[in-house]
């Protein structure tokens, strides 16, 4: 008897050409990724619906969706990648690239590749603001201004460095606001620089949401930063990258399930890295709603 041969498995690659790595050959990637078993199609979209848009067109055309493009490209494929239940794969193509970092996924988009093609997965959580998806953090205030005022050329020439340049430029305008935290803990009201609520580990490019978070615990992170003014956040950068700042007197943390934030003004609220929506803010978490391709020293499978 013929032995059966293995079953071809179907991916839908979706590339990002604003990213701002997207304009480097996606050929090559595709390439690898047939090399290694895979049936790629090879899909370009210029709009967030319109992404969402191709996931669900091809929903039963394949067995996995490839999305090369940055936290801004996952976020906007994530309500299609939960409603058709098929598994991600990411090829890190933005500037910051936080969920990557949280899932061991390297910049290196060869070993990217390769983390695919090998089929190790995870199931993670989602965190959800006003019913927009997120993976890494949702915040309002100084985050949050910084996203209206850092423009793509600044981001795309410079990367990383464009954000703290973009800081530098917006320290001397930002103010402390008023906010209400409401959580099954209680209602806190609180003046702040900002509020912030991460569902990963990662995010801003490597500053850590707090020590013990993970994407896959079940629970929302959020901090309030009740500093005089953003100056005095510079003393306290290296307990924010360590995720530590919960240890700072001028840092009110929380763990919980659900939040809800209100301000007397509706105000901004940046999700990964784009203004998605505004206060009053309801956030809370979706546990294992979506599975990914990572590592096999950091899969469940």
């Amino acid at each position: 008897m013929s032995p059966v041969p293995p079953k071809i498995r179907r991916a839908l690659m979706l590339v990002n050409p604003n990213a701002r790595r997207g304009s480097e050959a996606v050929e090559p990637i595709a390439k690898r990724l047939r090399f290694l078993g895979l049936e790629v199609m090879i899909e370009r979209f210029q709009t967030p619906e319109e992404l969402a848009a191709d996931i669900a067109r091809r929903r039963h055309e394949v067995d996995m969706v490839i999305v090369c493009g940055g936290d801004g490209t996952m976020n906007a494929a994530a309500p299609a990648i939960i409603e058709t239940g098929l598994p991600m794969g990411i090829i890190p193509m933005g500037t910051a690239n936080d969920l990557a970092r949280t899932l061991h996924i390297p910049e290196n988009f060869t070993t990217a590749a390769n983390i695919i093609a090998a089929g190790h997965t995870r199931t993670i959580d989602v965190g959800v603001v006003n019913g927009r998806p997120f993976f890494n953090v949702a915040s309002i205030g100084l985050s949050a201004e910084l996203a209206n005022k850092l423009d793509k050329g600044t981001k795309r020439r410079w990367g990383k460095l464009g954000y703290a340049m973009t800081a530098f430029k917006i320290a001397s305008t930002v103010h402390p606001f008023r906010a209400e935290i409401i959580s099954s803990n209680g209602t806190s009201k609180v003046k702040t620089l900002q509020i912030a609520v991460g569902n990963g580990r990662y995010y801003g490019g490597g500053t850590v949401v707090e020590a013990d978070a993970r994407i896959d615990d079940g629970t929302l992170d959020l901090y309030s930063l009740e500093a005089r003014d953003v100056w005095q956040l510079v003393t306290m950068l290296g307990a924010f990258r360590r995720g530590t700042h919960g240890t700072w007197r001028e840092v009110r943390t929380e763990k919980c399930v659900a939040f809800e934030l209100r301000t007397a003004q509706p105000m901004d609220v940046n999700v990964d890295g784009d203004i998605i929506t505004q206060t009053p803010a309801k956030f809370e978490v979706r546990p294992r709603a979506i599975t990914v391709f990572v590592p096999e020293s950091n899969s469940g499978s």
